[in-house]
């Protein structure tokens, strides 16, 4: 009940309900992409000021190998099911598959907020796992389009600059090396804006995110009952894995339940950046309101709590 009354859902509650009521609250595009900016940066600097302090552990070790498997085992296991019960055709469900394996940035960073205000903060260098898990799921996910259909690869550098050097997975991954050269004391004089605004930013961006979920809601017209089932379920199971894979390594209640947030997020910024380039021939209308207009608010909504939940109980 902590975790639901939370100011980050309920804001993003407050979004959904406006949208589904048709009210034109929104926010201008620079607004909305300004906040993702500062959010991006600021959970990266921390990120790198907490593994400064505390060096590179093995956990640290642990916890990228264990991040790196997963985002290259569930797009297999998420393909299969939807290829069979989904009954999408192969680039489709290589498509879905793909966004299932890589991570929602704007989930962990909502999850990494709840966690901190709980008490049970996960360890900074989750950051540098959540980068590691953003390109290798759309690696597999070519792959397994590859085996059936004709796949239309674009240019290596144009993929390598959706994937790789996407615009978040560069800033997350360059706040997080700039966190571990500044340390504590370099950050100081900083921290005010990087601090004392992020919860309230935090909010208005889930506020806008609430609008544009329950928006791509409105407009979706290809999600079967089936495919809404599914993009249900895969969060449960990937966090369940995320829960157990995170306690037989030895993280703590909260590393864990960040992992558990990790596998079970879906991703809406660069995969189908990627997708759009290397799969043109796939819905991505069905990608995205899959992973934005379902997982998503099921994450932040009911799918956090309950990742907490089992790694309390796991750990």
């Amino acid at each position: 009940m902590e975790s639901l009354l939370s100011p980050v859902i309920l804001f993003f509650v407050l979004g959904a309900l406006a949208a589904f009521a048709r009210s034109d609250l929104a926010f201008p595009e620079p607004i909305s992409k300004a906040l993702s900016l500062y959010l991006m940066c600021a959970i990266g600097l921390k990120g790198g000021i907490l593994v400064a302090g505390n060096g590179f552990t093995t956990d640290l070790l642990l916890a990228a190998v264990a991040g790196l498997a997963l985002s290259c085992l569930i797009p297999i296991g998420t393909f299969f099911v939807l290829r069979g019960f989904g009954r999408l055709d192969a680039t489709n469900a290589a498509a879905v598959a793909a966004h299932y394996g890589s991570v929602s940035v704007v989930t962990f960073i909502a999850g990494n907020q709840i966690l901190t205000d709980s008490g049970i903060p996960p360890a900074g260098y989750m950051i540098a796992v959540l980068a590691l898990m953003e390109t290798p799921a759309i690696v597999v996910g070519l792959i397994l389009a590859r085996g059936g259909t004709n796949l239309k690869l674009q240019s290596g550098n144009e993929l390598l600059r959706e994937t790789v050097l996407n615009g978040s997975v560069v800033l997350l991954t360059g706040s997080f090396i700039i966190g571990l050269i500044i340390g504590k004391d370099g950050f100081e004089p900083v921290a005010p804006v990087f601090e004392t605004g992020f919860n309230g930013l935090l909010c208005l961006f889930l506020l806008d995110m609430g609008l544009l979920a329950a928006r791509r809601i409105r407009l979706a017209r290809n999600l079967t009952a089936r495919l809404v089932l599914l993009a249900i379920v895969f969060p449960l199971v990937n966090g369940t894995i995320g829960c157990l894979v995170g306690a037989a390594i030895g993280l703590d209640v909260g590393t864990t339940t960040a992992l558990a947030i990790l596998a079970a997020s879906a991703s809406y910024i660069a995969v189908p950046a990627a997708m759009r380039l290397a799969l043109p021939e796939a819905d991505a209308g069905l990608y995205l309101s899959l992973s934005l207009a379902v997982t998503f608010p099921f994450n932040i909504t009911i799918g956090i709590p309950i990742y907490t939940y089992l790694a309390k109980l796991m750990v």
